[in-house]
Formats: C-alpha cells, structure tokens, sequence
C-alpha cells in the first residue's frame, strides 16, 4: 500500500463506519408484502450503492423513489441490450409506462444477470406501482415515457454536437432529475415550488451523466459494437475518430480531449449547488448530495489522466465512504463539494487547452457556494490551525486530523 494511502486514516475509519452502518440496513416489511421485497431485494443486487441510499429515505419516499429506479432500470436493460434488433426494442420502448398498469405483464431473455431476473418477474414491480399515490404513479409513468422516446431517438441518432450530447443526456439522466424533484415535491417533505423550474434538476443530472461517460471510455470503447457518447464537437477537435485516443503514441491529444470533456461537465456546478441549496429534508439531502459530491471527486480524479483510455479509473474506496458519511446536512456537502472543486483547480495546467474554462467554471461554483454559505449563515472555511497544519505535511498536521477527524467520526450521532 502507498505511503499516503497509510496516512490515511479517516478513510479506513470512514470504510469500518460504512461496513457497521449499512451493511444491516434493511426495510422491514410484513410477510404478505412478497412483491415489495422482490423489489427491495432486486434493488441490492442491480445497484447496491443506490440501494444504500434509497433505503435510508424518509417512509413516504422510499417505496416511490425504489420503484422508480427498478422501472427505469428495466427500460434501460431492454434498450442497453444490443443482441435485440432495433425494431423489435421499437415495439417495446415507447409503452413499457403502459406495463405499470398491468397486473401480469413480463418479458424473458433480455439483459443479463439480475437485470433480466427483473423483467422476468417485472409484474411485481408493476403491481407495487399500483398501490403508490396516483401523483407518485404519474411522476412515474411520465417520465418512463419521455425517457423511452428519447432512448428511440438516440436508437436512430449518433451523438455529433454538444447539442446532442446535452439532450442524450437529458433523456437518460436530467429525466430522473425532474422525476426525482417532482417526488419531493409531493410528498410534501420539500417545498412544491422546486418542481416549478426543473432547469436545475436537469442540469444536475447531466452533471452525474458526463462524470459517467467521461469515466466510462475505455469500457465502452471496448464493447463490440462499441457505444459512445462523447460529442464529435469536442473530440473531433483531437483525433480522427474516437478509438484514435486508446494507442499511448496519441497520450497528449487523448488527455487535450479528455480536459475539454471534464470542462464542458464542469459548466453545471453552478446549478448543481443552487439545487442542493433548495432541499431541506435530511434523507432527501443525502440521497441527492452523495451522488453529487462523488461525481465532482471523479472528475479531480479524471482530469490530466491518460489511464482513462486503458482502464475504469474510480475514486477510492475510502474516500467514497467519507463522502457517504459527510453528507448530512448543506455544511458539509458545500465544504466536501469546494474541497473537491480545490483539488481539482490545484491540479490545473496553465498550457492545457481547458485551463480558462474550467477555471471560469470552478470559480462560478464557489462564487455559488460562498453566496449560499453567506446566506445561510454557514462556515465553509476551514480553522487557522487546521489550514497551517494540513498545508505543511511535515508537520505531522494531516496525520493528526485525520486521527482526530475519524475518531470524533465514531462518536457522532448521525
């Protein structure tokens, strides 16, 4: 192990916090409910992390939030299938919402895995559906809707321009923002107003999407037949064709490209922050911020990296649980948030093609954010002792808050 991994002890203890307090996580239900524990157990196993965080909600979300991933997720299973022939996914797509209504409907041999467990007994998800809120059920089925047809579309269409790409993006990711608002906004655990401009809700999710796709190079480049979806606009500026950044020899354009995606990502952290300044309940916060902070931590970690084009490259374990565990109240999540934007404006090259807009980007998110910690009055700024001690490693500093932080971490009510 590294020498710094060593030294980093929050982490180890952020990862034993973890393990302690999600692995027994469970939602009790009665032993009638058959149909809901297929889907809080098929939640587990087709996106544990999601499930962590679902889980956790507030009763009057969790079930409508569980729903309407195990919905989507089966959308996506069938349209992310490429042994089914474009006409036959035609037939399928544009009324899976109208499936919510049936109480036996199901399709076998698609997807792989739990995924194709999914729709095979997809009925009990349908049913569960059935017995939501009719606001909660609509949010639901429109959504799934509008997500199909944009899966038609980009079925038919390449992503060419940033147009494209922010629109792809919108169908598969800023979709499942305005549903996910338009959800707190009825459960009447966050204001009803924030479903009222869904601008920001979107602009979050196409923060989480292209932190993805950036991420995702060389897994999709790989598949056969590969899916991409960098824009043209943007890499065609530096190859070729896409698969012209893989060879070591095209390192410098690679990394030139890879920079001009993380700054076009990065034009979002502006909305990314008004919008978790607008949520108030704290499992809402949670659900909603743990992505967030993530995503911006991946990006530190895919900025300047040519590993993107030969590997998956994730940030640490450790550092992941810390941000699970710190992401309770606006506080942290705006002080993890900046720490991260920090890094990532330290790592800057002043002769990188990308160093004037991600810089203008970065510094309009903590423009944001210092606006937002004013006017709620809060603190994002670290003590004089801390900031000495961490700066000059030497010291022994960081060491010693990294103790002190994972140690007070343990005895912290959460």
């Amino acid at each position: 192990m590294p020498l710094g991994d060593l030294l980093r002890v929050d982490e180890l203890f952020a990862m034993i916090r973890v393990k302690a307090q999600y692995s027994n996580v469970k939602v009790n239900l009665r032993d009638d409910q058959v149909d809901l524990k297929f889907c809080y157990d098929i939640l587990t196993h087709v996106s544990r992390s999601f499930a962590a965080v679902i889980i956790q909600l507030n009763d009057e979300l969790r079930d409508a939030v569980c729903l309407f991933y195990l919905v989507l997720r089966g959308l996506d299973t069938v349209e992310d299938d490429m042994s089914i022939p474009v006409k036959t996914k035609g037939e399928i797509l544009p009324t899976f919402h109208e499936k919510l209504l049936l109480d036996d409907w199901h399709i076998d041999g698609i997807g792989k895995g739990k995924e194709r467990t999914l729709l095979e007994e997809f009925f009990r998800v349908s049913r569960e559906c059935q017995k939501l809120k009719p606001a909660y059920l609509e949010v639901i089925s429109d959504i799934c809707h509008r997500m199909a047809m944009g899966m038609m579309h980009f079925l038919e269409n390449e992503v060419v321009t940033k147009a494209d790409y922010d629109l792809y993006c919108h169908y598969v990711a800023g979709l499942v923002g305005h549903g996910l608002t338009r959800l707190f906004a009825s459960s009447g655990l966050e204001d009803p107003a924030i479903a009222k401009d869904l601008r920001i809700a979107n602009s979050m999710g196409l923060f989480l999407q292209k932190a993805n796709i950036i991420r995702d190079y060389y897994e999709d480049i790989v598949e056969e037949p590969p899916r991409m979806f960098w824009p043209k606009e943007i890499w065609g500026n530096y190859g070729e064709k896409l698969a012209d950044f893989k060879p070591k020899e095209n390192k410098q354009k690679a990394v030139e490209c890879l920079n001009a995606m993380v700054a076009n990502a990065l034009e979002h952290v502006p909305d990314c922050v008004d919008y978790m300044a607008t949520l108030k309940e704290r499992s809402v916060i949670l659900f909603c911020a743990i992505p967030q902070v993530m995503a911006i931590a991946t990006l530190v970690e895919l900025y300047d990296n040519p590993v993107v084009f030969q590997d998956k490259v994730k940030i640490r374990k450790g550092l992941a649980c810390k941000i699970i565990l710190n992401c309770g109240d606006l506080q942290a999540v705006l002080a993890q948030f900046r720490g991260h934007c920090d890094e990532l404006s330290a790592k800057l090259r002043v002769e990188d093609p990308s160093y004037d807009a991600i810089k203008r980007s970065l510094a309009a998110g903590r423009k944001r954010m210092d606006e937002v910690a004013r006017d709620r009055q809060l603190s994002l700024e670290p003590s004089f002792a801390r900031s000495f001690l961490t700066k000059y490693p030497a010291l022994g500093g960081q060491v010693l808050y990294n103790i002190v932080d994972s140690v007070s971490g343990l005895f912290r009510h959460e």
